[in-house]
């Protein structure tokens, strides 16, 4: 029996305010590869990805840049 072990990552995106960004955010982020589900909180602007532990913070900032929008920064 294989176990993978998965963890979740959680960003902000700058701009997503509403249900039609939130949808062209997970579109773009789960195209990434190693993405296993992707969870949209509106009331914080806020993504949260369960990945297989190989997604990079690049790969997911350049999947929200190119759906429109930005990962804030601290």
């Amino acid at each position: 029996m294989s176990v993978s072990a998965s963890s979740d990552n959680t960003y902000t995106v700058s701009g997503m305010t509403c249900g039609g960004c939130a949808g062209k955010v997970t579109v773009a982020v789960e195209r990434i590869p190693g993405v296993l589900g992707v969870d949209v909180d509106l009331a914080v602007g806020g993504i949260t990805l369960t990945t297989d532990g190989a997604v990079g913070d690049d790969a997911v900032r350049d999947a929200v840049e190119q759906a429109g929008y930005r990962l804030a920064t601290d």
